[in-house]
């Protein structure tokens, strides 16, 4: 954290050699210190000149005060020139020393008094910002209690724990990894990580997360991630990519603030010239140039973007959206065309088996036993149901020998009387073309439906019908693009073309593009980007990582899903509602408006001050306040992004609240159903 408190650019997020935020948090006490020590022996040496005594007597205080408050101004100007870039602090300490050279002790004393508790705002805050990681990293206990086959409890670090160890959970205790419910039901507090303040029902099969607060019952959970790969320790890695990204405007901020410096000095030393050039003010000469290198110190400009973009992380991450750079929020400010998935995304993706629809000749129990054997090592959401369908119906899925899973086409296993494919309905076309006239009548029953088309062997068994919800607020996502400026939105699928084309104007979207494999998807999307549109691209699945890669902007729903998707996008959203989508958008553009006003206020501040101080219009004892205006503005207006998408959020939970309430009023209602159709 030095680095902090001595740069004018504040780093928003530690590296493995920094400080912890400890440690840290001692440093700023102790700078504090020195500063509140060189700012006594200031007064001092200040009220000892207006008693009228000795300069050595006024003087000694004074230096004292002066050089302990412009040693951190010249390490920071030291670094500045070994990276080749000097800026705010090498002005800093230019116009200090200026002072001291001209004996005017405590002139250079408050201004570096001044200056540095500017920069200790400053690293405070980005203290604050590492702060907060640790705090999320605390939520993880360090202990957890694995149970033993003798069903036993046995503390253990998390560094012990593997994938299958099951570990119990009490009332009131935070979750130590991700897993799932084996044993016991308790309501489930995920506030840390979705921002729903609607607990969650935990029950046997639900998966549960890393951090968030278990809250009546005691649970035990398989464990599924730990440490840095649960949900939690994601959001971390992602909060610590974002802060410490550099986007090529701030570069570019940085490289114009290196050539503002010797532009700077020039201007200072021109004042000098011309100043002893007149007799009238030959006096002020030095006084007019140090007044002149203090106010046009650039770090207000620095902080310009770095601010707004912190700000602006805090207000997604409120809401449960993680961005992981800050250029992918830049761009997010451009985007024009919106390319969606639809299975998860437009849709819930929680598939529900709608009709069986065997080929002649076949009973439908036994195109079900082959689906359900094809589809039990696989985590497609067409497979989950199917396995889900064939347990309601008793049916246990059999042995199988061998396994592939082919992405966009479907999956081969071996079964002992033969090898099953499971699939899309083209993909079995080409392998045996002779089926085509047998799948015709079966597609006609199937129409609108997602399928997942069945071979043993040569034979053709038929196709399995699914059928998932539109998510509710998925048409007013669309409209809320097109008001924000979106041009095209489409949707790319993998599914049928009837399926997709329904979902499609169902929400009204431009174009579809259906039986997508991943690499067409990709083709697709390079072909837009080639044609000059900025694209967003929302997806969920494996087969989304490619094009979520590709994208100006990648958007994974929910950190809990496929984790190509969410490490190949820019942003993961922690849970899936669309809505958060266009706040992405809204938040970009806000921020984006918001740096390009910082900016022009530091100019317009930094040239009005050089005129003032050029001029002799403004007294050296106030440009440290001068400076603080800039710096104070460029906060102020960036923590507004703070409170940005608040209403967002209170509607949310409003609607949440009221969904638990709906649902706990339908169980009510169900439960007293049964008990009059019982009495």
């Amino acid at each position: 954290m030095s680095q902090l408190a001595a740069t004018s650019t504040p780093h928003l997020a530690p590296t493995p050699t920094e400080d912890t935020s400890e440690q840290g948090g001692r440093r700023l006490e102790r700078q504090l210190f020195l500063a509140l020590l060189g700012g006594t022996l200031l007064l001092v040496g200040g009220i000892a000149k207006i008693l009228g005594m000795s300069d050595a007597v006024s003087d000694l205080p004074s230096a004292a005060g002066a050089i302990m408050l412009l040693l951190p101004l010249i390490r920071g100007a030291f670094r500045e020139i070994m990276r080749g870039a000097p800026s705010g602090d090498a002005l800093a300490a230019l116009a200090v020393v200026a002072a001291i050279a001209v004996n005017q002790l405590l002139t250079a004393g408050f201004l570096a008094l001044f200056l540095w508790l500017s920069k200790l705002v400053l690293s405070r805050t980005a203290w604050g910002a590492q702060r907060a990681i640790r705090e999320l990293v605390e939520l993880t206990p360090d202990i957890a209690r694995r149970l033993g086959d003798d069903g036993g409890e046995a503390e253990v670090r998390l560094a012990d724990l593997r994938i299958g160890d099951v570990v119990r959970v009490r009332p009131g205790e935070n979750l130590p990894v991700d897993g799932r419910v084996v044993t016991g039901t308790s309501s489930i507090n995920q506030a840390s990580l979705t921002g729903e303040a609607v607990p969650i029902e935990a029950a046997p099969g639900v998966d549960v997360y890393a951090g968030t607060t278990n809250l009546t019952g005691q649970i035990d959970v398989q464990v599924t991630a730990v440490a840095g790969e649960t949900t939690i320790g994601k959001v971390e890695n992602l909060i610590r990519e974002a802060e410490s990204a550099r986007s090529d405007r701030q570069e570019l901020i940085e490289r114009l603030a290196g050539f503002y410096v010797p532009v700077v000095i020039m201007v200072a030393a021109l004042v000098w010239f011309f100043s002893m050039q007149n007799d009238a003010i030959r006096d002020d000469a030095a006084i007019r140039a140090i007044t002149v290198l203090v106010v046009t110190c650039p770090g207000a400009l620095l902080i310009a973007y770095p601010t707004a973009m912190v700000a602006a992380f805090a207000s997604a991450a409120r809401l449960g959206i993680m961005i992981k750079q800050t250029r992918t929020l830049e761009s997010a400010a451009a985007v024009d065309t919106v390319v969606m998935d639809k299975t998860g995304t437009l849709t819930t993706g929680r598939f529900a088996v709608s009709r069986l629809a065997p080929a002649e000749g076949v009973e439908g129990a036994v195109l079900l036993q082959a689906a359900a054997d094809a589809e039990q090592s696989s985590n497609h959401p067409l497979a989950r149901s199917i396995l889900e369908t064939a347990e309601k119906a008793r049916i246990a899925p059999a042995a199988i020998s061998d396994y592939e899973e082919i992405h966009g086409r479907g999956v081969i296993a071996r079964r002992e009387d033969g090898v099953i494919r499971a699939g899309r309905g083209a993909w079995l076309r080409e392998i045996a073309p002779a089926i085509a006239e047998q799948m015709n009548p079966v597609e006609e029953r199937i129409a609108g439906m997602s399928s997942v088309h069945v071979m043993l062997g040569d034979r053709y068994l038929g196709a399995v019908g699914l059928e998932d919800k539109l998510r509710r607020n998925a048409g007013d996502v669309i409209q809320h693009l097109r008001k924000l400026g979106v041009r095209r939105i489409c949707i790319f699928t993998g599914d049928r073309l009837d399926v997709a084309r329904r979902v499609g104007m169902s929400v009204g979207v431009d174009a579809v593009e259906a039986e997508c494999l991943p690499e067409e998807k990709h083709s697709e999307l390079k072909h837009l980007i080639a044609k000059g549109h900025r694209t967003l691209v929302v997806g969920d699945g494996i087969n989304d990582g490619p094009i979520l890669a590709s994208a100006d902007v990648g958007v994974a729903m929910g950190l809990s899903g496929s984790d190509i998707a969410t490490n190949s996008a820019g942003v993961a959203l922690m849970h899936d509602d669309l809505r958060h989508v266009p706040f992405l958008l809204e938040i970009a553009r806000k921020t984006r408006g918001i740096i390009a006003q910082n900016i022009a206020a530091s100019l317009v501040l930094a040239v009005i001050g050089l005129a003032l101080a050029a001029t002799g219009n403004i007294n050296i004892w106030v440009t440290p306040f001068y400076q603080a205006v800039a710096y104070l503005f460029v906060i102020l207006n960036s923590l507004r992004l703070v409170r940005f998408g608040e209403d967002f959020a209170e509607d949310e939970q409003a609607r949440r609240a009221l969904d638990a309430e709906r649902a706990r009023l339908k169980g009510r209602t169900r439960e007293a159903s049964v008990r009059l159709a019982r009495g």
